[in-house]
């Protein structure tokens, strides 16, 4: 079943949790587990959800309603679906220059 997000910037709990289909206490303890999901924060500590908290609370229940992965086991699933769609990162600083260096090179190469 697909769940259409409204287009809007910023969600308030109880309009995520209808999204959902969860209690907001739900969300709140997934908050906790999955430190993916940040929402921001107003002046009166009210949680304001983005567009990718809501997407990544989806798939969070994906893998714990649909598919049944325990949290431990769904924390290793998003892990591996992350390392899977996002390109190796560079960690420290000086492989992070090396792949600049690299990459102005072969800039330089085709400009001539």
């Amino acid at each position: 079943m697909s769940v259409i997000i409204p287009e809007k910037a910023y969600f308030r709990i109880g309009e995520v949790s209808r999204i959902l289909n969860v209690e907001p206490y739900v969300i709140r303890y997934w908050e906790t587990e999955f430190k993916t999901v940040k929402p921001v924060r107003t002046k009166t500590a009210q949680r304001l959800y983005r567009r990718k908290d809501i997407e990544e609370l989806l798939t969070i229940r994906n893998l714990l309603y649909q598919q049944r992965f325990t949290i431990n086991g769904a924390k290793k699933q998003l892990t591996k679906m992350r390392s899977e769609t996002e390109p190796a990162r560079a960690d420290s600083p000086s492989e992070k220059l090396r792949i600049i260096k690299k990459e102005l090179q072969q800039i330089k190469k085709i400009i001539g």
